[in-house]
């Protein structure tokens, strides 16, 4: 009688009881430049995702044969920084497609769960003042608490209904809202907003600007570019700079404010399956921003154990639709103020 296919285990059918994993595989009996060519990451790290992640991803199962959590980061690690699911990847740990597909899954939940331990803006007052002295340092910008912008990632389309995922180019997208500090470091990160919303509503309905209005600093502000409305926790771009004080304010707005555009580079040159070199991400919204999330949290990581991803070369390759607007000057009376008087104190 014929055993269905559905119920036989992927690994099995494809490489049988006797075929190595990871599970017998050891770290240390490769080398980094390996690890780091395959996964993108030493050995230290992944060892430390492993410690992180560990509890997590070694929920009980039915399987006869558990994939181990460290096989589990080291597949999706493999997805995140090449995008692709193909053979050569399972091969390198011994398992199939469709197990990577699974072993993402399970690692992007676990990443996406941490995701404020890793991304937030700090707290106390040293820090809050270290945060603004880095920036001050770049261009002469003071009061700065990060930089804040939108990134579209492209996504497969969800159904043929559904055109709030369609931006402007006709692509199907999320666009995401993240603020960085002087280093690149993510202070915030909002991956599911649809990429038919410009940027400036999905600040305009985003917690970051519950966040700036309810809670955080009277003292200091974000600088956004003039996709933006001005506000008084946002510092844009004068439209019109006629005095010396108003070029100099936009000359040092524009180089603070372009580190986190090299942030949303290094971010695609790491993690491959953002940048649209392999076509769009094949998963529905919600997964997708979750992916989009977990990777966000390993640039946060890497920066941390001291990885320089700004080393790494750019690929140029993500869907970024061309903004249409017009200059967007804030009727905020107070917001305006704030800016004269920063202009007067710093830049004349």
């Amino acid at each position: 009688m014929a055993v269905p296919i559905a119920v036989l285990d992927c690994d099995l059918l494809l490489y049988g009881r006797g075929h190595r994993t990871l599970d017998r595989f050891k770290l240390e009996d490769v080398t980094d430049e390996y690890l780091v060519s395959t996964y993108g990451f030493p050995r230290q790290f992944i060892y430390y995702l492993v410690d992180l992640l560990g509890a997590s991803l070694s929920r009980p199962t039915q399987r006869s044969r558990a994939i181990s959590p460290e096989t589990q980061i080291l597949a999706a690690l493999g997805f995140y920084t090449s995008g692709s699911f193909q053979t050569r990847m399972g091969d390198a740990i011994g398992i199939s497609q469709a197990s990577m597909s699974r072993c993402v899954a399970n690692v992007t939940e676990a990443l996406v769960e941490r995701a404020s331990q890793f991304i937030h803006f700090p707290e106390d007052e040293a820090t809050v003042q270290n945060l603004k002295d880095d920036f001050y340092g770049l261009a002469g910008m003071p009061g700065v608490l990060g930089v804040v912008d939108c990134t579209h990632v492209a996504i497969k389309a969800p159904n043929a209904e559904d055109l709030s995922y369609v931006n402007r180019k006709g692509l199907h997208s999320l666009n995401c809202l993240m603020v960085c500090d002087a280093r690149g470091v993510l202070l915030s990160a909002e991956t599911h907003w649809p990429g038919s919303l410009p940027d400036c509503t999905v600040l305009q309905q985003a917690a970051l600007t519950s966040q700036f209005e309810t809670e955080l600093h009277k003292d200091g502000w974000l600088l956004g570019d003039s996709s933006f409305f001005l506000r008084t926790w946002l510092m844009t771009p004068l439209h019109i700079p006629e005095t010396p004080a108003e070029y100099r304010y936009n000359v040092a707005h524009s180089a603070t404010h372009n580190i986190i555009e090299r942030t949303f580079r290094t971010i695609r040159s790491r993690f491959r399956c953002l940048d649209g070199s392999k076509g769009t991400l094949q998963y529905s919204p919600e997964k997708s921003s979750h992916i989009i999330l977990a990777c966000c949290v390993l640039h946060n990581i890497s920066l941390e154990h001291g990885l320089d991803v700004w080393s790494l070369p750019a690929t140029g390759h993500m869907e970024q639709p061309e903004e249409e607007y017009e200059q967007m000057e804030s009727m905020d009376s107070e917001a305006c103020r704030i800016r004269q008087q920063l202009l007067l104190t710093h830049f004349s």
